[in-house]
């Protein structure tokens, strides 16, 4: 996506080494970087500032298992953000 995104991903990759695992840099594609922002800017302005990363973090880690379970491909891993975000901005704020 860009390349503070390539050196983090770099940066996993050889934390996950130093643990004695070895992964694929993840990388992030720019459909999804959006619908991540956007779920981010939903969690902080409609539940709680301090949630926004923690939504993001879930977020990827259901992304993955769609991804392992159904081989979603990006765009549908975007709109299977865009899904969850959309339902967290029809619900009142808190």
């Amino acid at each position: 996506m860009n390349e503070f995104f390539a050196g983090l991903g770099k940066r996993w990759r050889i934390a996950a080494e130093r643990r004695g695992a070895k992964i694929d840099e993840p990388d992030l594609d720019a459909a999804v970087a959006l619908e991540l922002l956007e779920l981010a800017r939903v969690a902080a302005h409609t539940k709680e500032r301090r949630f926004a990363p923690l939504a993001s973090y879930t977020a990827g880690v259901a992304a993955e298992r769609l991804r392992a379970a159904k081989g979603a491909d990006s765009a549908a891993i975007a709109e299977y953000i865009r899904e969850v975000r959309e339902e967290l901005e029809r619900e009142p704020p808190i």
